[in-house]
């Protein structure tokens, strides 16, 4: 590993590295530095963004969070430059939003005029963002492979599921999806049952934001039971309010957050309709004014700056879907914005010093989850050491989950198809084919408005 001080270290590169939450990536760097194995700690963070400006921005935001920091910060590099961002690195954060905000803005509204869902990763935008999205991760996937093979790709680009699919066919097993929303998810369940989130074991199975959490195990007794039978400690946390006590019992499991615009789909709908604006619109004029007021030399209180936006963006998520659900503030260990950073360093830290643990990851199936071909991405827990990520085995799914685990796959794959040859049927099949689009002429209008 490449080291910057004379001793063992990890250079990370990270693609979006203009983006507003790597902050939160640098400042997971920088709590690390505190852990005794000091192996493979990163000594090195390069940043590389195709906008120079956004760039010098976050730069100056983590120059303020270093300095306030007490202890040693890995040194920080930017470039335009993808192939020299790509040298040498050991990991790559991949964490590209291609087209930026306006282009999830188009991805929200050209659905919501056909009446339908306007979401970035779920329905007929999450389509759109992929097909635009894919062939450039399946680039910078290349350059990867021909510049730094043995580094480690840890995808977070949307849809994340999809994208880490479509990455996995150059890079095979050394590229891993992540995201928050399932951690978030068990340490919220295991909370509630009063437990240390640390010490339970969950089983939790499906697609990226499609996924199922199926039991919370304490000391070696599942209390998922217990917990779905009292109503009060059910509801006191997010998924519980979004869903509701009945339908949870019903189910018997806890669904990911983002199986609302599934199961209360006309409520979700209706709420974003009558939004004055689309989360990307409001993200869009936020971080226009952020990256406006940071641009130039670096100035004073740019830290402050960002630590107000990120609070506000993160008490504004999913705000319609809680709308739509009664209407409800995020609880405050809700907002402190970790989270996918956090698992992106634990899953950098258990293969760089073969520190063995076990997360919920986006990775090929490999006959993991019964029903599901071995080369299909999907999100469930796995076992990570110095040998990358390896599924565990999920034992069989039921049959309303994978049913619709199977659909989506075969819209993921669908638009994989499109987006790596220009193939306008498959463009079609994949909108047309996404269980929350109900129409295919609908479809077709959606596409031909979005340039396909």
């Amino acid at each position: 590993m490449t080291g910057t001080t004379g001793t063992p270290g990890t250079r990370l590169t990270v693609l979006g590295g203009g983006g507003f939450r790597v902050p939160l990536v640098h400042r997971a760097l920088l709590d690390d530095a505190h852990h005794p194995d000091q192996a493979g700690r990163c000594t090195e963070l390069v940043l590389h963004d195709t906008d120079p400006e956004r760039l010098a921005a976050i730069g100056a935001v983590l120059a303020e969070q270093a300095a306030q920091h007490d202890g040693p910060a890995p040194r920080i590099r930017t470039t335009t430059d993808l192939d020299e961002a790509l040298s040498g690195a050991d990991f790559v954060f991949s964490a590209i939003r291609v087209g930026g905000l306006a282009g999830r803005v188009g991805d929200e509204r050209l659905p919501l005029a056909e009446g339908l869902l306007g979401q970035e990763t779920v329905g007929a935008g999450g389509v759109l963002y992929g097909l635009r999205t894919v062939p450039v991760a399946t680039r910078i996937a290349e350059r990867v492979a021909a510049v730094a093979p043995h580094a480690w790709v840890i995808n977070f680009t949307n849809p994340a599921g999809m994208v880490t699919e479509a990455m996995s066919r150059v890079l095979g097993e050394r590229v891993i999806g992540i995201c928050d929303s399932p951690v978030g998810l068990c340490r919220r369940a295991a909370r509630a049952v009063g437990a240390d989130p640390d010490r339970a074991d969950y089983d939790y199975v499906g697609l990226n934001h499609l996924g199922w959490l199926r039991r919370v195990v304490v000391d070696g007794t599942d209390r998922l039971p217990a917990l779905l039978a009292d109503t009060d400690a059910l509801e006191s946390f997010e998924e519980g309010k979004l869903f509701g006590a009945e339908w949870l019992r019903a189910l018997g499991s806890l669904p990911n957050e983002y199986l609302h615009y599934y199961y209360h789909h006309r409520e979700a709908l209706a709420a974003i309709q009558e939004a004055d604006t689309t989360r990307g619109e409001f993200l869009a004029q936020q971080q226009d004014g952020f990256y406006a007021r940071i641009s130039g030399s670096a100035p004073e209180g740019a830290f402050a700056v960002w630590e107000a936006t990120r609070r506000e963006r993160e008490e504004t998520y999913m705000a319609e879907s809680r709308q739509a659900s009664g209407g409800w503030e995020r609880d405050s260990c809700d907002l402190d914005g970790g989270g996918y950073d956090r698992v992106a360093l634990a899953l950098m830290r258990a293969i760089a010093r073969n520190e063995r643990t076990r997360l919920i990851l986006n990775v090929r199936n490999r006959g993991a989850v019964p029903g599901i071909d071995g080369d299909a991405v999907v999100e469930i827990p796995c076992v990570v050491d110095a040998g990358g990520a390896r599924p565990l085995a999920t034992g069989p799914v039921a049959p309303d989950q994978l049913g619709l685990m199977l659909q989506l796959k075969a819209v993921e794959r669908a638009a994989i198809e499109a987006a790596s040859d220009g193939s306008r049927p498959a463009a079609l099949r994949a909108l047309a084919l996404h269980p929350l689009v109900d129409s295919v002429h609908a479809a077709d209008r959606v596409l031909r408005a979005a340039g396909h």
